[in-house]
Parts: C-alpha cells; structure tokens; sequence
C-alpha cells in the first residue's frame, strides 16, 4: 500500500506539473485577450492541451470567464462573454493526464486596473496561507479550513464567490463527487477530517479552491491546486 500510495502521489504531482506547464502556455501565447469569446478561448486551450500532451478529456467542464461572469460559482453557467480591454479573467480546467486528475485554475489581468491586479495578486497568497494552515493542523476538518479561508479572505477585503473551498481529486473517474456529500468538499457542513481513506482505503487528496470576489464591482478571481501534496 505505501508504494501505491508514493505513485499515486507522484502522479497528481505530475499531472498538476503539466497542467502548471499549460497555463504557462496559455499566458506565453497571449490566449487570453481582449475581443476574444470566453468559450473561443476555452476551445483553444483544449487544442493546445492536446498539441502539448495528447490530452483531449477533461474531468469536468472546461471554465473561462470574464468581468462580471467571474462572479459565477462553478456550477451556474453564464452567457458567453466578450473579453474586454481591461478586464479581469479566469480560466478553471480539469485535464486527464495518463489517467490521473488535475484541477488547475489561475487568473489574468488585461490592462492597469489596480484593484484587479491585488486581487489577481492576493489570490496565490491566500491560497498559500490556507495551505500553511492545512499543513499547522493534521486533524483539521473541512468545516474547519473553509472558516479559515473565509477569515484570510475577508483579512484583505474580499468575499469567497462560493459555497466551498476545495474538493478530493484523484485516478479518473475518482469517486464520484456528489453535490449533497458535503464530506466531499471543504465546505462549512464538512465536520470529517481531510486527513482520512477512502472507501477503498486509499489516502485522500484535496484541491484547495480559493473563489475570491467584489460583489460591489462586479469581478472575482479564481485559483486553484493540490492541496496536499507539492
């Protein structure tokens, strides 16, 4: 069990590298940009996943959004939306990668707002503090981490976008995530520790999902990696 479980870890490591490596692709190659359609941007990332790894599926539903689309959870799905010329946008993708899921999601500042630009900058720094947290308690729960995302959040004046901070991740098809099984998320509801096995005995792995948003002025921001491991 321990080397499968060293493999499994190796490999959402692995996987989470290249999808690190396609974002690096999609800022290098300018994709995302002003008069652009969030679902014609999604659509070249798919074909540039594939052009670099031969990826052509993913988990779940690729995600680009813009402006006050960023304001949108996972789960609604929002009109398309030209993106504007200085506008805020993030891309949320869930490639397959020799059988093994990534969740990566990052965000991009188009022009010199600076309110978005701290936004875009807080997001990594939050995400590190949560992490630093997870990491300073072994029994934390769900419940636990998600209220301390929510205080680190609102500590540099922004709101969490929505109804949970991460979810397991894992060899595709993991189990499968059901919305009313809160101990499948890091979520207020979520009393369970993340530290535990599956159902099959396997050590769990966690995405942590930082959602941030202004609800003032209409713009979110989104970032998103493995929580433990890395």
């Amino acid at each position: 069990m321990a080397d499968d479980e060293l493999t499994r870890a190796a490999r959402l490591l692995d996987a989470q590298a290249k999808a690190a490596r396609l974002f690096a692709e999609i800022e290098e190659r300018a994709l995302v940009a002003p008069g652009q359609g969030e679902r014609a941007v999604s659509d070249r990332v798919r074909d540039l996943a594939n052009e670099l790894f031969g990826t052509t599926r993913h988990w779940h539903k690729r995600i680009v959004r813009s402006g006050p689309n960023t304001l949108k959870p996972y789960r609604e799905n929002p009109p398309d939306r030209v993106i504007g010329a200085d506008d805020i946008v993030f891309a949320d993708f869930g490639p397959i990668f020799e059988e093994y899921e990534a969740d990566f999601g990052r965000t991009f500042v188009l022009g010199g707002d600076p309110d978005k630009r701290r936004l875009r900058d807080d997001l990594p720094e939050v995400f590190a503090a949560g992490k630093r947290h997870f990491e300073e308690h072994p029994d934390i729960t769900g419940k636990e981490l998600h209220a301390e995302v929510e205080r680190l959040a609102a500590g540099r004046g922004w709101e969490l976008g929505g109804w949970h901070a991460g979810h397991l991740v894992g060899e595709f098809p993991h189990e499968t995530i059901d919305g009313a099984d809160t101990e499948s998320y890091i979520t207020p509801a979520n009393g369970t520790p993340l530290r535990r096995t599956d159902r099959a005995g396997r050590r769990c792995h966690w995405i942590l999902e930082i959602h941030l948003v202004d609800r003032g002025r209409e713009f979110g921001g989104f970032h998103e990696e493995l929580l433990t491991l890395g």
